[in-house]
């Protein structure tokens, strides 16, 4: 991929208690982790010490079905009616696919449903979230992204995390994202992407960040995506799986992971909802890139009140 460098951001160095720069050098760099990946233990929570060694060298975890057929249904329910729902095409909080004009993706769902706010909140996904974090978590991020048949757009390469950083001033990598399967994933139409153990290295990105640049990565990212050369040596060293499964099923992935989707050309939808939980410990300083920081419905500033830490059922 050719990036067109835009003008430089406020800082044109990065600042001293930066561990991940990016985005200041014309060439990319790729550097070991500096943080743990699983912060928590077997006996914390549900994961046994099998599943959390998968996780530490892999960077995320399938399950096939964690979510039951009630709260499954009434999630559909409330995909369908935020998709039909006219005044959320025109929130701030929505993002349009280019072309085609269809929703792409839905941020703060959290607040605007009821039963999405009880989805993020499930015991079970909190508690796997607790365990791998090693401390209590907030909800740093929740949203629906929208892969429609025929005409769902890809989501290019990338780590979370290097944009957390850069444009959120998330400090470290504490953080888990967990992908709610609303509808099936199959290997045709556009599942999730991942390059297992690409989380153990971080590549900085070449070019600096725009003026507000949600307003449009968010549709199409071009700055904080890895250079070619960068993701063939990942994809080299590691490969590329797709997880897949049911509706109901979840994937957690790793904060730091290379991950994306192709287009769905299928007549198949694929709908996740996406819920990013961060440690209380690892919450937002200035971002990275030295710019103002995003809207709180992609990033959460404001509210770090733990999740209820009820056993999983």
């Amino acid at each position: 991929m050719t990036t067109t460098l835009p003008p430089r951001a406020a800082h044109a160095r990065p600042r001293d208690d930066d561990r991940y720069p990016s985005r200041f050098w014309p060439e990319p760099r790729i550097a070991d982790r500096q943080d743990p990946v699983v912060h928590g233990h077997a006996g914390d929570g549900p994961l046994s010490e099998t599943e959390l060694r998968f996780y530490r060298d892999n960077g995320y975890l399938t399950f096939d079905q964690l979510i039951g057929a009630d709260e499954l249904g009434a999630c559909l329910g409330e995909l369908d009616a935020l998709r039909r729902d006219e005044t959320v095409r025109h929130a701030a909080e929505a993002i349009i696919e280019p072309g085609s004009g269809e929703l792409r993706s839905l941020f703060e769902v959290h607040r605007r449903s009821a039963v999405l706010r009880r989805l993020c909140a499930y015991p079970r996904l909190v508690a796997i979230a607790r365990q791998l974090l090693g401390s209590e978590v907030y909800l740093h991020q929740s949203r629906i992204n929208y892969k429609s048949g025929f005409r769902g757009k890809e989501f290019y390469w990338h780590s979370d995390f290097e944009t957390w950083h850069m444009e959120d001033g998330i400090p470290a990598m504490r953080m888990v994202s967990c992908s709610v399967s609303l509808t099936p994933n199959t290997p045709h139409n556009g599942p999730l992407m991942i390059i297992p153990g690409s989380h153990q290295r971080y590549i900085s990105c070449v070019g600096a960040t725009p003026q507000a640049h949600y307003l449009a990565s968010l549709r199409r990212q071009e700055v904080g995506v890895p250079d070619d050369a960068s993701l063939m040596r990942l994809v080299e060293e590691f490969g590329i799986v797709a997880p897949t499964g049911p509706a109901g099923s979840v994937t957690f992935f790793d904060c730091n992971v290379m991950h994306g989707s192709n287009s769905n050309i299928t007549p198949l939808p694929r709908s996740n909802v996406f819920f990013v939980y961060n440690s209380v410990h690892n919450t937002p300083a200035a971002p990275f890139c030295g710019l103002p920081p995003r809207p709180s419905f992609i990033a959460e500033r404001r509210d770090f009140t733990p999740l209820p830490p009820h056993a999983a059922p």
